[in-house]
């Protein structure tokens, strides 16, 4: 008995020593993100400044992987809040997210509004085609001027593209040339380049990523990624063809069941007040905000957009169905 007494003095006096934080776990709030690595990174480290009192989980999945994952867990899903999810796939996924009507939508341009959205607008994402000028001077090609230019052989195994499937960047380019082109002359188009392509991402991030390290001469991927690497020395060119930038829109959404926990509300806050100007001013530069403008070095001025056509879910949905290259 006086061994026990002993031993509950000891660990009661070496408890009082230690710091209160590391007596008490911290709340975990996870989020579900399709942003790519150097972004969550930021976001994680961000989390930790403002907010010490809640561990903030970043877990990554492609888009498609993604809302497949909502979709079939619904409320009982781990995760607590979805970024970086495409317009579309938050419509479908309406049904297992949470209203927020907190929020003020009226700061984002009128393209990005939706009536009754359960979702926060988080960023506009263009498409470019990025080259790698060294590999392709090394290799003796020209620059392409045109999609009609990638389908020539001197470019076979040099092109690299995300796969519609389970990028949202991937799936804007598919997106626009079956508007401009048609959905059969698209098709027949994918089909052919599909012999010169290196390789089908599952990732947005991964043409400018093949293009960086070399394994690339051309990519299909995002232009504000292409700018940041442009700005640590990469060798890149950022162009665009004559049917202009392809583009989606994407947002924030908290699961439905989960709205109601403090440390969740912390987190959307934060995003909502912080992280969304600060993804668009340090990372993608495109127009969010009404009264916001916001430059990125090396980040392409005057862009002609592209005609995305119908941003619905039935047409993603159709056109997903027919993709399998």
């Amino acid at each position: 008995m006086k061994k026990l007494s002993f031993f509950i003095a000891t660990f009661a006096i070496l408890a009082s020593a230690l710091p209160t934080t590391t007596l008490l776990a911290k709340e975990s709030v996870i989020v579900c993100s399709s942003a790519e690595d150097f972004r969550n990174a930021y976001f994680a480290r961000r989390f930790k400044e403002a907010l010490p009192d809640i561990d903030v989980v970043i877990d990554y999945y492609p888009t498609g992987n993604h809302a497949a994952k909502l979709l079939s867990e619904g409320s009982r899903s781990a995760c607590d809040i979805s970024y970086d999810m495409e317009f579309a796939y938050l419509e479908k996924l309406k049904g297992n997210l949470a209203a927020l009507p907190q929020y003020d939508q009226s700061i984002y341009t009128d393209d990005f509004i939706r009536k009754d959205a359960k979702w926060l607008p988080s960023y506009r994402n263009g498409g470019a085609v990025i080259l790698n000028t060294q590999v392709l001077r090394a290799k003796g090609i020209p620059e392409p001027k045109s999609y009609e230019d990638l389908l020539k052989p001197v470019y076979r195994g040099l092109i690299s593209m995300p796969n519609p499937k389970t990028s949202g960047t991937g799936y804007m380019f598919l997106a626009n040339l079956a508007q401009v082109m048609g959905e059969k002359k698209a098709f027949d188009y994918f089909e052919k380049l599909s012999d010169n392509i290196l390789q089908f991402t599952s990732s947005g991030s991964g043409p400018v990523k093949a293009l960086v390290q070399g394994e690339a001469a051309v990519g299909l991927g995002m232009t504000g990624h292409a700018a940041i690497e442009i700005s640590k020395g990469a060798p890149l060119k950022i162009t665009f063809f004559k049917e202009g930038s392809p583009y989606t829109l994407y947002g924030m959404a908290v699961v439905k069941g989960k709205e109601k926990r403090p440390a969740v509300q912390k987190v959307v806050r934060f995003f909502y007040e912080h992280l969304m100007q600060e993804n668009n001013e340090k990372f993608f530069p495109e127009r969010v905000f009404k009264d916001k403008a916001y430059r990125l070095p090396n980040f392409p001025e005057k862009i002609q957009y592209a005609d995305m056509g119908e941003d619905t879910l039935a047409r993603k949905e159709h056109l997903l169905s027919l993709w399998d290259f």
